[in-house]
């Protein structure tokens, strides 16, 4: 998949831009293009152990929701260095939520019907 986005062109751009169902932003959608070039361009697996070296220890739910943080130690390094290998418009906190997408971290709260990952 991230091979065919990175053959995205200008055309798909547009067409990105025209639909109602995604962010339209456009510094986003160039972005993501962008950054699909650059995972294109990392060996097989590369992106994958780079993104899981980041993943922090295992550690209790939490019991509120403001116990969730937006950004951690793990998810500054992480953007910190996908920005020095060329990704764009990547932060701490995009960062953290990738890590909640993938399940590197565990943010159900204390008592969640859904089991304990790992």
């Amino acid at each position: 998949m991230i091979a065919k986005v990175a053959a995205y062109t200008e055309a798909d751009a547009e067409r990105l831009m025209a639909d109602a169902g995604i962010v339209r932003n456009r510094m986003k959608v160039d972005a993501a293009l962008h950054n699909a070039r650059v995972a294109d361009d990392l060996a097989p697996g590369e992106l994958t152990e780079l993104l899981w070296s980041f993943a922090p220890a295992k550690r209790h739910r939490p019991s509120s929701r403001n116990d969730i943080p937006a950004v951690t130690p793990e998810s500054t390094a992480m953007a910190k260095t996908l920005k020095k290998r060329g990704f764009k418009f990547v932060g701490p906190t995009t960062a953290y939520a990738l890590m909640q997408a993938t399940g590197m971290v565990d943010d159900h709260l204390l008592g969640c019907w859904v089991p304990v990952m790992g």
